[in-house]
Formats: structure tokens, C-alpha cells, sequence
């Protein structure tokens, strides 16, 4: 094949792409894209890898979490303040318990096409095209709404810049301030019932912020105690909305994919001899890759060679998705094959997607039990394997839904349609995502 260009994924096999019927409307679309700005910037993307590379040598954490498909219809200045805060409140936890800094990466400003294990859904004898997220077409089971449109990608363009503005103002308006994120916690441990260790967590916290003020440290002459970074990540799974918005480094004359700082691919599109394999192998971003069940220590290393050829740590990371009960039996091999490879790797669990079952009621649902199992086996297997067990990457919401069953609050079955709010996935709630975070800082701490 021909050296690799933002365009050479063309001449490459490519699935769970929409069938566009106006190419012309898709061309139009995609030269107005490649005319807008860059969301990110090349020098904020090489800050993210320099991070990376810590957590992939065992000193710093990756949080990695946000909605499973961002939406236009739910998009509000409060839904991001909200899904911010929460990132904010888990980080926080897991930096003083787990005792090393955290990177922050959302799934936000971009997470908004989504693959699908079928071409078309049935409803009731009717067949129509699957939604495959808002960027492709619309979520209503209608005859139109379910036609790709090229357009769509313009909107994604605008509401993803909207977001990033939110962002970076957040980060550096005092929504960040330590000692406010702090009393948010407090909040949530009043009125949750989590073991007592992690009230104690929280009152040395609590001695801690105080002992700074008292030495003259605060948030009004320490900035860093007031302002923090949050980066974005989305599934490179549009390869046209992708390619328009890669864009070369007038500093290195390297390509950046300037949609989002990171970005990673699915199980669905991962074939080594595809599309989205030779997008990624181009691009200068940290990319990551889950890795379900069925995947084997052969393909994981296979991607390292094409993904990373240099080995650089902070540039791959390999995300586990295999289910609270496949996980014992199945990652243990792949870190100990991969590991006489010396590959960097930066392991990360997604205990989500493996875990999804339908509850009696009909809904789609996760058990927060069996998130949790898995993200405890994540960390024992890897400690025992002598490898790091680097991050977590999370489909959560800042808001209070009801799409998980179990946690502190104890949603039930028969509360999941009190607010099932999802056009995908169901996802963590606020409440749910921290008491994870309180429950995760302890295995941190122990790695």
C-alpha cells in the first residue's frame, strides 16, 4: 500500500461506516471541516503523552470516563458542569488515597458515533437502519430520521467546540478549587452508608487541606489548587469526520488528529489489516484499543508493533473489557505473553461492556457489583503478573440516573425507569461513579 496519508485509510477493508446516499453532500461536508479550526492543539496532545508515559511506568493513574454517545438534544452547559465535577470529585479521591497524581481524559467533546452489532434494528415487522449516534443520524425509529446525513458532522464539529470552551473555562474559572471539590465529597459520604474507612479518608483529607492553609498554601496564591486539566477522548470509529480534522504540526511537520487529544478503537474495528488500524498507526495521539474476551495475547502484541513500532511509552493503551466472570481465566496469559515482549503498555479496565445484562424489566443494565468485582480483578491479576495496572476508563454521567442497579443508593430493578436516560448504554450515575472511585483509590494505593 501507498505511504500513509490522512486519506490512505480509504484504500483499506472498513466496517461500521454509514452508507451516505448523497456523496456530494458528504464531500461538501467534509471540505467544511477541514476549512474549521483544530478542537485541540498538537503541544496539548504531547502534554497528555508526557503524562501517559507515567502512569504507563506505574507513577500516575488515567481516569478516563463520560457519556457511552453524547447527544445534540441533551446538550446543556449543566450536563457538562456536571459530568466535570464528578471527574473533579473521583480524581481528588484518588489522588490523596491512592497516593499519585491522576490523569484526567473524558469521553466528551466528540464521543458521539457508535458502533452496533447489526446494519438494521426490527420493531414490530418494521426494519430501519441502526443508530449508530447522533454525528450519523437521528436516535427516533423513523423512516427519516434514520438516514445518515453528512451535516451531521458539522453539528458534532460546533457542539464539541462548545463543550471544549465550557471546559477550559471550568478548569480555570474555580469550579476546580480543591477545598470546593472537597466539600462536594463530604456531602456524598454524609448521606451514603460506605464503610467507615472512608469517612476516615476523607477527615485526613480534611487535616490536610487545613495544614496547608495553615502553612500559608491556598487557593488564592497556589493556582494549582484552584485550575487542573481535563482532556478529551472519543472512539475514532468515523473515519471522514476523523480524517478532516487531522492536521499537520507546523512545530514537528508530524500529523495530529486535532478532533480530540486521545482517541481509541473498539473491538469492532481493531483488525490489524483495516481501516481504523492504519488511521491510528499515522497519527501522533496516545490512541487506545479494548481488548473483549476473545482477544488474544497475539493481537495485542500485533498492534503494539503497528500502533507503536517505537515502543513509546504514554503512546498505546490496551483497554480490557472482558466481564467480571471471564477475566480470571482470560488476562492472566495475555499479561505474562506480553510482558516477555517488553512492550509499554498502559493497562487500562473498562469493567462495563462486559459486564451489560437485561434486567427482568426489559432495560439494558450493568450490576455495580460486578463492575466492581471487575476492576478488583483487574488490579490483583496484574499484581500478581508484575505488571501495572495503569487506569480506568468509565461510562458515567454527573447527573443522577437510574441505568446501573446496586451502589450505596441501592437502585433497583424496579427503579430503572425513573430516569433511564441513555440512547445507548446504560451508565454509572454521579453517586455510583464516586463511591467506584472510593472503592478503586484503595487498590491504587496497593499496586
Amino acid at each position: 500500500m501507498s505511504k500513509w496519508n490522512r486519506d490512505s485509510w480509504r484504500d483499506y477493508n472498513i466496517l461500521q461506516q454509514p452508507q451516505y446516499p448523497d456523496k456530494n453532500e458528504l464531500k461538501n461536508a467534509e471540505d467544511k471541516l477541514k476549512s474549521l479550526p483544530p478542537l485541540v492543539f498538537a503541544g496539548e496532545v504531547r502534554n497528555l503523552k508526557d503524562e501517559l508515559k507515567n502512569v504507563t511506568l506505574g507513577k500516575s493513574f488515567l481516569l478516563q470516563g463520560g457519556d457511552c454517545a453524547e447527544s445534540f438534544s441533551n446538550f446543556s452547559a449543566n450536563g457538562i458542569r456536571d459530568m466535570f465535577k464528578i471527574m473533579l470529585q473521583m480524581a481528588i479521591v484518588l489522588t490523596f488515597a491512592g497516593g499519585c497524581p491522576v490523569v484526567k481524559v473524558g469521553r466528551v467533546a466528540g464521543q458521539f458515533a457508535k458502533p452496533r452489532s447489526s446494519d438494521f434494528e426490527d420493531i414490530d415487522g418494521v426494519k430501519l437502519p441502526s443508530y449508530r449516534g447522533d454525528i450519523i443520524n437521528g436516535f427516533d425509529f423513523t423512516k427519516e430520521a434514520r438516514i445518515p446525513d453528512p451535516k451531521r458532522m458539522i453539528d458534532a464539529y460546533y457542539q464539541s467546540a462548545s463543550t471544549l470552551n465550557l471546559l477550559r473555562a471550568f478548569s480555570r474559572g474555580g469550579l476546580a478549587n480543591l477545598n470546593e471539590v472537597h466539600r462536594w465529597n463530604l456531602g456524598f459520604i454524609k448521606k451514603a452508608e460506605l464503610d467507615d474507612k472512608f469517612e476516615k479518608l476523607a477527615d485526613e483529607l480534611t487535616g490536610a487541606l487545613k495544614f496547608m492553609e495553615a502553612c500559608g498554601v491556598t487557593t488564592q496564591n497556589t493556582p494549582t489548587l484552584s485550575e487542573t486539566k481535563l482532556y478529551t477522548s472519543h472512539e475514532a470509529l468515523l473515519l471522514p469526520y476523523e480524517e478532516a480534522l487531522t492536521r499537520v504540526d507546523s512545530l514537528t511537520n508530524e500529523w495530529y488528529d486535532c478532533s480530540a487529544h486521545m482517541l481509541w478503537i473498539g473491538e469492532r474495528t481493531r483488525g490489524i489489516n483495516d481501516a481504523h488500524v492504519h488511521f491510528l498507526s499515522g497519527i501522533k495521539n496516545p490512541i487506545g484499543c479494548k481488548i473483549g474476551p476473545d482477544g488474544k495475547s497475539s493481537d495485542i502484541i500485533s498492534l503494539a508493533q503497528k500502533l507503536n513500532p517505537s515502543n513509546e511509552p504514554g503512546r498505546l493503551n490496551i483497554i480490557i473489557r472482558m466481564g467480571a466472570n471471564k477475566i480470571e481465566d482470560r488476562l492472566p496469559a495475555i499479561l505474562s505473553d506480553v510482558k516477555k515482549e517488553g512492550l509499554n503498555i498502559l493497562w487500562s479496565i473498562d469493567p462495563m461492556h462486559g459486564n451489560t445484562i437485561k434486567a427482568s424489566s426489559g432495560f439494558k443494565t450493568r450490576e455495580f457489583n460486578n463492575v466492581m468485582k471487575e476492576v478488583k480483578s483487574f488490579f490483583e491479576i496484574h499484581k500478581s503478573c508484575g505488571t501495572i495496572a495503569g487506569g480506568v476508563h468509565l461510562e458515567m454521567t454527573g447527573q443522577d440516573v437510574t441505568e446501573c442497579v446496586g451502589g450505596a443508593f441501592n437502585v433497583t430493578e424496579d427503579s430503572l425507569g425513573n430516569r433511564y436516560e441513555t440512547q445507548c448504554d446504560p451508565r454509572l450515575n454521579a453517586d455510583q461513579a464516586l463511591e467506584l472511585a472510593f472503592l478503586i483509590a484503595d487498590l491504587v494505593k496497593k499496586r
